[in-house]
């Protein structure tokens, strides 16, 4: 929770979205992916418990399915957590998420429960980046491959690896400003198919600063993601 000294101006309210309502097909498991055992905790719960590690969160809200509530709520029981159902994707889910905040103003984190080993420093970092200004600010870290633009099978540019950055969560926003982003966005439904929120954001004029990200922050989604994880857990 955000603790301010005696006389100083009070920290906006910092609300994290947890994305746990998907399928996580890729992961090949039984179960939806956040509800998945990693070390004897789920991915789920890890990410619930790494976001009270920060210090910075106020407010944790899970979206989650409906037929998934009941299980979502034993895995993360010792956590003061609230509930909202998911959309029929992503960004519809995220958008329940932002209306179920009772407050006009303030810090929201969206992150995914697939990143479950993210530091809790990292996440500190990336929402004070908010608090000091920016309307929305993410995690990012360096790419080591070289990235091709292909169409039509074919290779048509090489962008350069020096501007190219891969994006983690949680990203970080201002509260009326990604509001204001997503009901442009879900009023106009444009041509364009926002693949996190950041890219909302951009499509939206906003600025999106960038912060360094974390390895750890890593997004399990298939089986070899989920071996490398169980590996990091036993050496952390």
């Amino acid at each position: 929770m955000n603790a301010q000294p005696a006389g100083a101006q009070p920290a906006p309210r910092v609300t994290a979205i947890v994305a746990a309502a998907g399928r996580g097909t890729r992961l090949g498991a039984p179960l939806p992916k956040a509800f998945v055992d990693l070390g004897g905790s789920t991915l789920l719960a890890r990410s619930v418990a790494t976001l009270e590690a920060s210090g910075v969160v106020d407010e944790i809200i899970v979206m989650v399915s409906a037929d998934m509530e009941s299980l979502a709520r034993s895995v993360v029981s010792g956590a003061d957590v609230r509930f909202v159902h998911g959309g029929a994707e992503r960004a519809d889910s995220i958008y329940n998420g932002l209306r179920a905040i009772p407050a006009d103003d303030g810090v929201v984190l969206i992150h995914d429960a697939a990143r479950c080993l993210t530091p809790p420093e990292m996440i500190a970092r990336v929402a004070g980046a908010v608090m000091g200004g920016e309307v929305a600010a993410v995690p990012v870290v360096a790419v080591a491959d070289t990235i091709k633009e292909v169409e039509e099978g074919a290779v048509v540019s090489t962008p350069s690896r020096a501007r190219l950055r891969a994006v983690q969560t949680p990203q970080a926003f201002d509260l009326r400003a990604l509001r204001r982003a997503n009901e442009a966005y879900f009023d106009s439904r444009p041509d364009f198919a926002a693949t996190d929120d950041a890219s909302l954001m951009e499509w939206f004029g906003a600025r999106v600063a960038t912060v360094e990200g974390d390895p750890l922050a890593f997004k399990i989604t298939t089986p070899l993601d989920m071996r490398l994880a169980q590996a990091l857990i036993h050496v952390r």
